[in-house]
């Protein structure tokens, strides 16, 4: 049973596609920075043992001495796995490769797929004052994507603006349905957001008129361009809106935080 005195908790979105190179970590790094900018405290949980998010925001691999490994499988406090990052206001559970054996280590607890719900609702969470976490997904659909949405309010999905793009969507969506029967009855799509699209290219423009006949309002507005800029910002360990703040890819990643808070808010959520 919930208690009615504890605040509201902040809002969690899994940022999740099986298919590698569509822009997962980019827009999760980059979304949080913007929804930061605007006023907001986020978390970022770094749940792909490649640990990208946690290098693209300048989380060495020497500091990462407590990760989501042991948020999930340790009794680890949490002041000793969310650390700061170089933005005010944008904290981060690192990940490193240890969190490849997770998957294998969790098939034998019975509370397998609830681990990270529990983790991220302890009472301690609250001191933080976080208004959304953000979930940087493996590029799977395994166990630890599982823990992920059964942990989150809603999916967030991007998808590349290119060939095949739409194939293995209608796979995701079937774990979305399976997740919501035997997990999480009110998980949602947050949106599916086109990344790497470029205006002038007809496949681009392909795709992003086949996603809206085919999912309709579920397509945010914003489309996130393909940008050198965005590119570049990983390898100084940053996210694009420190790097370059009026580039094509900060604008647009300030317009998709700007659009998704509007749609919660529309929602009630």
């Amino acid at each position: 049973m919930s208690d009615p005195t504890r605040p509201p908790g902040p809002k969690i979105i899994s940022v999740a596609n099986q298919k590698g190179g569509v822009g997962k970590t980019t827009t999760t790094i980059n979304l949080a920075a913007a929804l930061v900018e605007i006023g907001n405290r986020v978390l970022v949980v770094d749940l792909d043992p490649q640990g990208n998010a946690s290098t693209g925001l300048g989380i060495e691999m020497e500091d990462r001495e407590h990760t989501t490994y042991d948020l999930l499988l340790d009794d680890i406090p949490l002041k000793d796995v969310i650390l700061a990052t170089d933005i005010d206001d944008l904290a981060i559970v690192p990940a490193t490769v240890d969190l490849s054996s997770a998957d294998i280590e969790l098939i034998s607890n019975e509370k397998r797929s609830f681990l990270l719900h529990d983790a991220l609702r302890q009472t301690d969470m609250d001191a933080y004052g976080f208004d959304f976490i953000l979930i940087d997904c493996p590029p799977s659909l395994n166990l630890l994507t599982v823990n992920a949405m059964i942990a989150s309010n809603s999916v967030l999905v991007p998808l590349q603006s290119e060939f095949f793009a739409l194939e293995g969507l209608s796979q995701l969506m079937l774990t979305v349905r399976e997740v919501r029967q035997t997990g999480n009855p009110s998980l949602r799509i947050e949106g599916v957001v086109l990344t790497m699209h470029d205006a002038r290219n007809n496949l681009s423009q392909q795709v992003e008129q086949d996603a809206r006949d085919n999912l309709g309002d579920i397509v945010f507005k914003t489309r996130i361009p393909r940008n050198v800029r965005v590119s570049e910002a990983p390898s100084f360990a940053m996210p694009v809106l420190s790097y370059d703040s009026t580039s094509k890819g900060a604008v647009a990643y300030r317009d998709l935080a700007k659009e998704l808070v509007a749609n919660n808010a529309a929602v009630g959520a």
